[in-house]
């Protein structure tokens, strides 16, 4: 089903931007709302010219919760007809970084866990009544815990289990939760992390996976690429006292 419009949180991410002239070429309207509004307005004059479709642009901060209520309120005076939500905002130091400024272990907790259950849960009553589709950029990182990155990992853990009874809630009303899980994609979120290989994909390639499972086609929960789901069955099934000598 394709939606009447779609609401995109973090919108001036790689995958975000990509994602947002995709649907806008499906003839849906776009929202852009993040906290770079410079940024977001280029991102709009873009779209516009390339498919004609009405774009706006809202200020969102995900770690502004006591915003999160008004935005939510917005959103369901603004507009009619089906609502696609894409969620794509997210921070990721390294754990190198954390260890030595531990404050930012709660900015990532916030940043990827609490920020989105926030908005996702003031927004649920406009999607109960709207219907639509709510698509979140999870992790492979939330699958098992690892020295390299477990504050990260912790964050995504959690809003997949968020996810996963939000998407049995809002089921109820007609409205579709999706959680894909990707491995490394060539943003700079990833930059440094991992090397130029066959396990990077492009942020244009998740846009388009993203919107394709938003039509209706694939799982509420799915890997991408799709090899991630053997490779991250391998790592949650190595045992600890093995696990622990890994060097990821």
């Amino acid at each position: 089903m394709t939606m009447s419009r779609w609401l995109i949180l973090g919108a001036t991410s790689p995958i975000a931007r990509e994602f947002a002239r995709l649907a806008a070429a499906q003839g849906a309207e776009i929202v852009l709302a993040g906290r770079d509004l410079e940024d977001m307005e280029r991102s709009a004059a873009d779209i516009r010219v390339r498919s004609d479709r009405t774009v706006s642009v809202v200020e969102f901060d995900a770690l502004d919760m006591a915003s999160h209520e008004a935005f939510a309120r917005r959103v369901d005076e603004e507009g009619e007809g089906t609502l696609g939500v894409f969620v794509a905002f997210g921070f990721m130091p390294s754990q190198t970084e954390i260890d030595a400024a531990p404050e930012l272990g709660a900015h990532v907790i916030s940043a990827n866990f609490t920020g989105a259950v926030s908005i996702l849960q003031w927004l649920k009553p406009v999607l109960e009544k709207r219907k639509g589709v709510v698509v979140v950029l999870g992790s492979v990182a939330g699958d098992r815990g690892r020295a390299s990155n477990y504050i990260y990992g912790s964050a995504k853990a959690g809003l997949h289990t968020f996810l996963q009874g939000l998407r049995i809630v809002l089921d109820r009303a007609g409205v579709r939760v999706i959680n894909i899980k990707p491995g490394f994609i060539d943003t700079s979120m990833s930059w440094g992390s991992v090397k130029d290989g066959p396990l990077m994909a492009t942020p244009r390639a998740l846009a388009e996976r993203a919107l394709k499972l938003a039509d209706g086609k694939g799982a509420g929960e799915s890997y991408f690429p799709w090899f991630w789901f053997f490779i991250m069955t391998i790592i949650k099934s190595v045992p600890y006292r093995i696990f622990r000598k890994l060097p990821i």
